[in-house]
């Protein structure tokens, strides 16, 4: 097992890549129920066949997480992990299954055929995997990686630091949306109010055993304790449900018709999908600009997951690119394919694999034991539902807090590099996007470069980005 994974060479143990692993899978086990939420719109309505499109979406999230985080274990031999990627989700119901519903005044649904839609938009993906996995083949998906400028390189790591403490921050309540200033901070008083002293601790006990957490956790790490993030996870977990009087629930019921729903409707469901091409010439456009878009998403998400994580593992080259970036791309791409194929939106790098990295991971034995974990989710209720958000928000936080470091060694002193990297790191946050980030970083960079008369002919690759980015965003609204 040292020899397969490299533990010893890359300064691990197994006790360290064990906990790891479940450090990841914990930060990111709300995919597993998230993710069909996100394709049915939070519809659930059986008359419109929702319900059959949850249940396989439900399952084929799950073997496509196990699948995929078992391509980095066995194959590239990294401690990463994969899953359907947020965003891409709420994509996917917007531009496939939306539009095949019909709506009164009222907003409530009175025709459609989501399941049509939703085995398109598999089509779709599909078609958009197989790209992927030809661009990796070839090593295009690389070699573009590598192109990127050294301030972007360095200010991916960072913007993603910012985006993963603003979704753990968020996840826990600790910053609430806000019609007029869009966010804020928890408002404690609010949830205070009119309560019993009960109801008032259950209110705000997610928020404050996630700040307690955090404090915990940097302390733990302060002191060199090994396995802080995990321990921290598990003390939190049992100190809210200890002070909530609550406990997790088990539901095997639901096991039996998932399964079978995937059966009819999911796996193979792409092959019953071509019909989005049907329509004329309007409908194929329209379908080809969807399948470059979910390819430019996933791409530069992976692409930015990767440069983030491996910088914080110490695992980039002497070219400051991550080790074995061929074969990650490659995972990625066969992860989307199998995705397709089994009835669920695009896989990707997951930037919760962070959080894994922050505890120690270095290997592929943290990315198995992750698989094994999600394997779980299968036969059992989601382990999402047993960790409570509040446990894994402090650790997404910390996280970023690490990856920041990354950001100081971008050249503020050069308005050409400071502008596209300052617009990479906060925008990645800002429009809750790791690939926006970087192709406004990237339209930055090739617009600066050019007015100032300091565009290279190594910039070619990153222009195409920017050419491409921008007419996605004019194209395709997400």
């Amino acid at each position: 097992m040292d020899k397969f994974f490299k533990i010893s060479e890359r300064g691990s143990t197994v006790r360290t890549e064990i906990i790891a692993g479940l450090t990841t899978f914990f930060a990111m086990a709300y995919i597993v129920v998230t993710n069909p939420n996100q394709i049915v719109g939070f519809n659930f309505n059986p008359a419109f066949g929702f319900d059959k499109i949850w249940n396989a979406v439900y399952v084929a999230s799950i073997l496509v997480a196990v699948a995929g985080t078992l391509l980095y274990a066995l194959y590239a031999k990294l401690p990463f992990a994969q899953a359907c990627g947020m965003g891409l989700n709420s994509f996917f119901f917007v531009s496939f299954i939306l539009p095949t519903l019909t709506f009164d005044l009222e907003g409530n649904i009175i025709s459609g055929d989501p399941v049509s839609g939703y085995q398109k938009g598999l089509c779709v993906i599909l078609i958009s995997g197989l790209i992927f996995l030809i661009l990796s083949i070839t090593g295009a998906r690389a070699y573009i990686a590598r192109a990127l400028p050294e301030n972007l390189k360095k200010a991916i790591p960072a913007g993603i630091g910012l985006f993963i403490a603003f979704i753990g921050f968020q996840n826990v309540g600790i910053i609430q949306a806000n019609k007029f200033t869009f966010v804020q901070f928890f408002d404690f008083h609010s949830a205070v109010s009119g309560k019993s002293f009960y109801e008032a601790w259950v209110a705000i006990a997610p928020v404050v055993l996630a700040l307690i957490g955090l404090f915990v956790m940097a302390v733990l790490s302060k002191k060199n304790v090994k396995g802080s993030v995990i321990i921290t996870i598990l003390g939190v977990s049992v100190l809210y449900y200890l002070t909530t009087w609550t406990a997790p629930e088990f539901d095997f019921k639901q096991i039996g018709q998932s399964f079978k729903d995937f059966g009819e409707i999911g796996i193979f469901g792409a092959f019953k999908g071509f019909s989005v091409f049907a329509g004329g010439f309007e409908a194929v456009v329209n379908a080809i600009v969807l399948i470059i878009t979910f390819c430019l998403v996933d791409m530069f998400d992976t692409i930015g997951t990767l440069y983030g994580t491996a910088s914080e593992a110490g695992m980039l080259d002497e070219n400051g690119d991550p080790i074995d970036m061929d074969k990650s791309m490659t995972s990625d791409s066969i992860a989307t394919v199998v995705g397709g194929i089994l009835g669920t939106s695009t896989c990707t790098t997951f930037v919760e694999s962070a959080a894994g990295v922050g505890a120690g991971g270095r290997t592929g034995l943290a990315s198995l034991v992750t698989a094994g974990c999600f394997f779980l989710c299968l036969f059992l209720t989601p382990l999402a539902a047993i960790i409570p958000s509040c446990a894994t928000a402090p650790a997404l936080i910390y996280v970023g807090v690490l990856m920041l470091k990354g950001f100081a060694k971008v050249d503020m002193s050069d308005i050409t590099s400071a502008v596209p990297a300052f617009l990479a790191l906060i925008m990645m946050p800002l429009t809750y996007s790791i690939s926006n980030g970087i192709a406004i970083g990237a339209i930055a960079y090739v617009l600066i470069t050019l007015i100032t008369g300091k565009y290279q002919k190594k910039d070619i690759p990153v222009t195409v980005i920017a050419v491409l980015f921008t007419l996605r965003f004019f194209l395709v609204s997400m």
